[in-house]
């Protein structure tokens, strides 16, 4: 696990830092990617303490020219796993019925979880051996109607389509992890402690088999049922 390179997305809380840490616990280089370098600092001192590496690569998803200078200028040249977990929500959950989303909403939410998520794997896999992993992860919402979730789970949805798209067309492994309801920013606190499915995450990045999570979903309960 120490040679491996690790780029996270959406690494200045919630799930990133959850699971930037763990990877740090393994010795591994994680280049932390969040639109403040000072939100990335509490994230990259974790790592750190936890006997891992850190680059601090400050970047707004939305912008295709900040990704590919984080690629080719920032990050180590070669990426072993990205983790792309960058994701904004505007309301909490089941208090944004899309018939009231309003339209700037609306695009900023999928500019950020859809086009970002577009523009990393995009980027992203040219820095990746033939073996590389992306993990993103996504839920129930992305499939299952869901009252109040708006744009939200729209741009799950779609995320999830992205995903497919470059599991279908890139040589590497690009997955779906389902960890459940957790709490981050996205649900405003809501949720279990992202420290709790961290692990399922390492696993989805290094143990599942490519046939497994290649293109579909893993969840807590496929994780749990391989310990």
């Amino acid at each position: 696990m120490s040679s491996q390179n690790v780029l996270i997305t959406g690494a200045s809380g919630g799930l990133g830092t959850a699971i930037a840490s763990s990877f740090g616990e393994r010795g591994a280089h994680v280049t932390l990617c969040a639109r403040s370098k000072a939100d990335l600092s509490e994230t990259a001192d974790l790592v750190q303490e936890r006997g891992g590496e850190v680059t601090i690569a400050p970047v707004d998803v939305r912008d295709e020219n900040q990704v590919s200078i984080v690629f080719t200028d920032i990050a180590p040249k070669r990426i072993d796993i990205i983790f792309a977990a960058a994701g904004i929500n505007t309301a909490p959950p089941r208090e944004a019925p899309l018939t009231e989303e309003s339209y700037d909403d609306f695009d900023d939410i999928i500019n950020t979880n859809v086009r970002g998520l577009f523009t990393t794997l995009r980027e992203g896999i040219r820095s990746m051996p033939e073996d590389g992993r992306v993990i993103v992860p996504s839920g129930k919402i992305a499939r299952e109607p869901t009252s109040g979730m708006g744009a939200y789970a729209v741009s799950k949805a779609a995320a999830e389509g992205v995903v497919r798209g470059f599991a279908a067309d890139a040589e590497q492994t690009v997955g779906i992890v389902y960890p459940g309801f957790v709490a981050t920013e996205l649900t405003y606190g809501k949720g279990r402690d992202p420290s709790s499915v961290s692990e399922l995450f390492i696993w989805a990045a290094t143990e599942c088999p490519d046939n497994q999570i290649n293109g579909n979903v893993v969840t807590l309960g496929d994780w749990k049922s391989n310990q």
